[in-house]
């Protein structure tokens, strides 16, 4: 019998939570398949079988593990089970009779209904998920498509009943523990303020309507907007180095190099990985990383390294919709940079009124290490540069460096 225990996963944790199990207990697991997945404060891990064998399990999901705890056993001594035959198709159930009048594709083939509720919802013009399922298997039956008629404009939450009061009590993850601390000690322990300025996104849109089809071609990614902003800050980082640095008891830590965090929302809560070195990158590769990154971070694949060691962070609530926002510094960072929703707005453009695609922009900072003017010129540098990109080539106008001015 091999003895699987909780792998130690960093040097400050010692806790983490059992996920799911990947595997069931009792079913047989071939060696190095995955059979669980934990959750630190920092990231989710997978485990792997250590042998072949029939799967034991020490812990239901949602259990608290401390490092080296038993997770499972597998018994290596057991043998592989002959593959099982597939079973006869069963005659299918018989159904309520479907009035003739009434379309095969009454509602969506991933909403479950009897074929009277059906004909309802198509001749009624119904929206499905304005109807409360009562059937088994969250069925909508012919009642409820009657009950949702009589009480127009009158919907539920999902899984409850008009007029509901019910409440629902669930353990915070260790994810959502780490952000709730992380969070506050930020507000606790900076001077925070944030400055605010807007940028005219016309001739990065421009670039990108140009030029999308081609750099996807070359690249084999998409051309996003992340990758300006990156780059802008990286240029703006070497110029505005208090930006770039954090305070060590009663040091200041600066960097020489941009690892410029990206936030990104998953269903278990916010993550920031870092993407290296940006200022070296090129902005393909800025793309193929935040690709990389946010594909890691949905399905929770991120590892510890890629989760610490930024210098700055770059986060958009323009992708839920947010035109303002005041971001809140990822500690122990001294500076992190909002992007929000393009939106068009009339601007005053050599006495004329035009239509431009507008982003207001933020910069939260620490006031401890930055100053004022360093934080405005530095949000000013970013406008600078996202307003002429071309000066992301060599970070100053090509025109000034022609005449050496």
């Amino acid at each position: 019998m091999i003895e699987i225990k909780v792998p130690t996963v960093g040097e400050s944790i010692s806790e983490v939570t059992l996920l799911k199990w990947v595997k069931k207990d009792g079913d047989y697991v071939e060696r190095d398949e995955v059979i669980a997945e934990l959750e630190s404060e920092k990231a989710t891990f997978e485990v792997n079988a250590e042998k072949a064998g029939v799967l034991k399990t020490a812990a239901a999901e949602g259990d608290s593990l401390k490092i080296g705890d038993l997770l499972a056993s597998i018994d290596e001594s057991a043998e592989k089970p002959a593959g099982k035959a597939a079973e006869p198709a069963t005659a299918p159930a018989k159904q309520e009779a479907v009035p003739s009048a009434a379309p095969v594709t009454a509602v969506p083939n991933d909403i479950k209904a009897t074929p009277v509720a059906s004909a309802i919802i198509a001749d009624k013009k119904v929206d499905p998920k304005t109807v409360t399922p009562t059937g088994a298997m969250g069925k909508i039956m012919k009642d409820d498509v009657l009950a949702a008629l009589s009480a127009p404009g009158k919907k539920a939450f999902a899984g409850t009943e008009l007029n509901s009061r019910n409440v629902r009590v669930e353990k915070m993850s260790n994810l959502r523990k780490t952000i709730s601390r992380r969070l506050v000690e930020a507000k606790n322990t900076t001077a925070m303020l944030t400055t605010f300025n807007e940028v005219d996104m016309t001739a990065i849109m421009e670039i990108r309507t140009k030029y999308k089809d081609k750099f996807k071609e070359i690249h084999g990614v998409g051309l996003g907007f992340m990758s300006f902003f990156a780059k802008a800050c990286a240029v703006a980082l070497g110029e505005w180095p208090s930006v770039n640095a954090y305070i060590d008891g009663d040091q200041l830590v600066y960097h020489d190099y941009a690892d410029i965090s990206i936030a990104v929302s998953t269903p278990r809560g916010l993550t920031v990985p870092v993407m290296r070195n940006v200022e070296s990158m090129s902005m393909a590769d800025v793309e193929r990383k935040v690709v990389e990154l946010a594909g890691k971070a949905r399905d929770s694949k991120l590892t510890t390294e890629e989760l610490t060691g930024g210098t700055f962070t770059i986060t958009n609530g323009g992708v839920f919709g947010s035109l303002m926002s005041t971001p809140i510094i990822n500690i122990p960072q001294s500076a992190i940079l909002g992007m929000h929703k393009i939106q068009d707005r009339p601007m005053a453009v050599a006495g004329q009124v035009v239509i431009r695609p507008m982003m207001y922009i933020a910069l939260s900072y620490d006031h401890r290490i930055v100053d004022g003017r360093e934080s405005v010129s530095f949000l000013v540098r970013v406008k600078e540069l996202l307003e002429n990109p071309e000066q992301l080539l060599i970070g100053k106008d090509p025109v000034k460096t022609l005449l050496e001015l």
